[in-house]
C-alpha cells in the first residue's frame, strides 16, 4: 500500500535488495538531473549496490568518485538508448542482456525517457521488480508512472524512484569534485590571477545556442569588471568558441577540449560564475556548486532550469515559432491545437534574449 511522501505517493520498498540497476545512458545534463533520484535510492537502500547502466563516459566520470553510484555497466549503443562513440566495438544487445541477467538485479529502474525502447531493455534484465516511466507507446513495467513531457526532469525521476519506496532527500543535483579533478584543472589552467568566470557558448542542439557575438559582449563586460574569462567548449564547438573570442575583442582564455569531464567540473568549481546555454556544462556547473546564468528556450526552462534563485538565474527566450518558416513548434506536445509542430530548421530559438539581461544577472550573482 502506497504512503505519501513530500513529493507525492510513495510505493512499498522491495525487500531483500542487494543490487539495483538504473538505466540512464544519454547526455551529461540528462544524467545530472537523475542525481537526486540516485541519492534517494541510496538513502532508501543503504546496503544495496547501485549499478548505473550508462555510456563509456559515465564509467570514466564515475571512476573513484564518491556518490550514489557504485559501479557503471556500459550498455551497448541501440536506437533510443544511446549512440555509438568513435571506434566503439559493436556489442549485441542480446549478449549484453544475457550477461546482465547474471548480475541478478533485484530492482531495475528506467530513468531514461518515455520507455518505447528503454522499457524492453529494463524488462530484459530479469530483475525481481522493474519500475520506470511509460509513454503511451511504451510497454508497462511492474511499477510505472506516466511520462508527461512538460515536467521538471529532477522531479520526474524522483517520482520514479518513489515507486520503489525511495523518498526524496534533496531536489538539488550534487556532483563531488575529486582531488584528481582539481589537480588536472590546476595543471591545465594554472593558478588564477584574478577571480574567474566561464562562458560555455555551445550546445549540441543548435536551436539552444545564443549567438556567439552576444557571448562575446558578455565576455567583454565581465573582463572589464576585472574577471579572468574562460570560454569552454568541446572540439566540435571550436568554431563557436573562436567566434566568441573574436567578438570579445579583449583577452579571454579559450579552453577547447583541454579538460576531461572531471577536470571541467573542477574548473567550474573554481569559477565565481558560469554563463551558458542550456546544455550539459551548465548543469554540471550547478552540480558542483557554482552560480550560473543560463539562456533557455521557454520549453526547456520548464523541464530543466533550477528552481533556486539565490545562486542561479535562468533567462527565458519566449520564441515558439521557427524563426525561418514561422511554424509553431509546440503543437507536437499538444495535438489538439492547430498548427504543425515539426519543421526542418535548426536556427536559434533563444536569439531574442538581450545581452543586458545576461550581464545584469551575472553582475548580481557576482556581488
Amino acid at each position: 500500500m502506497a504512503t505519501l511522501s513530500a513529493l507525492g505517493p510513495l510505493g512499498e520498498r522491495v525487500p531483500d535488495v542487494e543490487r539495483i540497476a538504473v538505466l540512464r545512458a544519454n547526455a551529461l545534463g540528462d544524467f545530472i538531473f537523475t542525481l537526486p533520484a540516485l541519492e534517494a535510492l541510496r538513502a532508501a537502500y543503504p546496503g544495496a549496490e547501485i549499478v548505473l547502466l550508462g555510456a563509456p563516459w559515465h564509467a570514466a566520470l564515475w571512476r573513484d568518485r564518491p556518490g550514489p553510484v557504485d559501479r557503471v555497466l556500459v550498455v551497448p549503443p541501440a536506437p533510443g538508448i544511446r549512440g555509438a562513440g568513435p571506434d566503439e566495438p559493436p556489442v549485441a544487445m542480446a549478449d549484453f542482456l544475457a550477461a546482465a541477467r547474471q548480475e541478478r538485479f533485484d530492482v531495475a529502474l528506467q530513468l531514461h525517457g518515455g520507455g518505447a525502447n528503454s522499457n524492453p531493455l529494463v524488462a530484459g534484465l530479469g530483475a525481481r521488480v522493474t519500475a520506470g516511466l511509460r509513454a503511451e507507446d511504451a510497454p508497462p513495467l511492474d511499477r510505472w508512472t506516466r511520462y508527461v513531457y512538460y515536467q521538471h526532469e529532477v522531479i520526474r525521476y524522483l517520482e520514479v524512484v518513489a515507486l520503489v519506496g525511495a523518498a526524496a532527500t534533496t531536489i538539488t543535483p550534487v556532483l563531488a569534485v575529486t582531488d584528481a579533478d582539481r589537480a588536472e584543472a590546476r595543471e591545465v589552467l594554472g593558478p588564477p590571477e584574478r577571480p574567474r568566470v566561464a562562458l560555455h557558448p555551445g550546445a549540441t542542439d543548435t536551436r539552444r545556442r545564443w549567438p556567439p557575438e552576444r557571448f562575446g559582449e558578455v565576455a567583454r563586460a565581465l573582463a572589464g569588471d576585472g574577471y579572468e574569462v574562460l570560454v569552454t567548449g568541446t572540439p566540435a564547438e571550436r568554431e563557436t568558441v573562436d567566434a566568441v573570442v573574436a567578438a570579445a575583442g579583449v583577452p579571454v582564455r579559450p579552453q577547447v577540449g583541454t579538460l576531461s569531464l572531471g577536470g571541467l567540473a573542477a574548473c567550474y568549481a573554481g569559477c565565481a560564475l558560469v554563463v551558458s546555454n542550456d546544455t550539459g556544462p551548465l548543469h554540471l556547473a550547478g552540480a558542483v556548486g557554482t552560480p550560473t546564468v543560463g539562456v533557455y528556450w521557454i520549453g526547456n526552462l520548464i523541464n530543466g532550469a533550477s528552481p533556486l534563485r539565490a545562486r542561479h538565474r535562468p533567462i527565458a527566450a519566449w520564441i515558439t515559432r521557427c524563426p525561418v518558416c514561422g511554424v509553431d513548434c509546440t503543437p507536437g506536445i499538444y495535438p489538439h491545437r492547430p498548427g504543425d509542430g515539426d519543421c526542418p530548421h535548426q536556427d536559434s530559438f533563444v536569439s531574442d534574449v538581450p545581452v543586458i539581461e545576461v550581464v545584469e544577472a551575472a553582475r548580481e550573482l557576482l556581488t
